[in-house]
């Protein structure tokens, strides 16, 4: 089974993928609209699930996601045809790092996401080229609570603590107007989510030939999850405006 049929799996109980509960992504939302009939861009936009919230809440908001997942912006047409919003919503197949417009954007959003980048300030930079005058960014990526272990590093990345995370995104240029910090709950949740969905579908299909595969891989993760970096790693959402133009 390849990595995107398993992440489908691993999400089917949390479509958000990142550890979010439904009112932080709300109120996130909430605080990245500057106007009600909005143009809003998902840099790494996967299934379009924060797209598709965004537009479910706000009639007049147009949106557009960027992934190069064929698969995930298969089921983002889907699901935005079943909610009726499907002609508010653009969809592109290619590299969000080398997306181009000409047109844009109130709100750049990228939660998650900031790999496709390099990091999360090649992300602000990628997102500053899509932002229109006065428009906001909503970010989300890792940091580190406590002294992470090599392990930790290896699997996740090298972030650094809180303070200097928002201390070089300040340095960028930007302002942070709102922020998250992902709560325990949050985190826990979406682990045993990912995990526990993996592992409840090897256990109803025993008969099909990734079901082995499948239930090794979510034994592995909850493992290197509860071990290796579940007291350490920290998720923060900011929303940001440019300190200067």
């Amino acid at each position: 089974m390849n990595r995107e049929q398993m992440s489908r799996i691993a999400h089917a109980n949390h479509p958000i993928k990142a550890p979010l509960d439904d009112d932080s992504v709300c109120e996130l939302l909430e605080r990245g609209f500057s106007q009600p009939d909005a143009r809003v861009l998902d840099l790494g936009c996967g299934g379009g699930e924060w797209l598709l919230r965004a537009l479910a809440t706000s009639p007049r908001l147009r949106a557009e996601g960027v992934d190069i997942s064929e698969d995930a912006l298969a089921q983002a047409r889907e699901a935005a045809s079943s909610l009726g919003v499907q002609e508010r919503l653009v969809l592109h197949h290619q590299a969000a790092a080398d997306f181009a417009s000409s047109h844009p954007f109130d709100l750049v959003l990228s939660v998650g996401a900031a790999h496709a980048f390099g990091g999360l300030l090649p992300t602000l930079a990628a997102a500053r080229k899509h932002l229109a005058p006065g428009g906001r960014v909503l970010v989300g990526d890792g940091f580190w609570e406590k002294e992470p272990s090599p392990e930790a590093v290896e699997m996740l990345g090298d972030f650094t603590d809180l303070a200097t995370t928002l201390d070089r995104v300040t340095a960028e240029g930007w302002t942070p107007v709102h922020g998250h910090v992902s709560t325990r709950r949050e985190l826990d949740d979406y682990e045993w989510a990912c995990w526990g969905a993996m592992a409840a579908w090897a256990l109803d299909h025993p008969d099909d030939p990734d079901s082995s595969d499948v239930l090794s891989t979510a034994t592995t993760r909850r493992s290197e999850w509860l071990r290796s970096f579940r007291d350490s790693f920290g998720f923060v959402c900011l929303v940001l405006r440019q300190t200067s133009s």
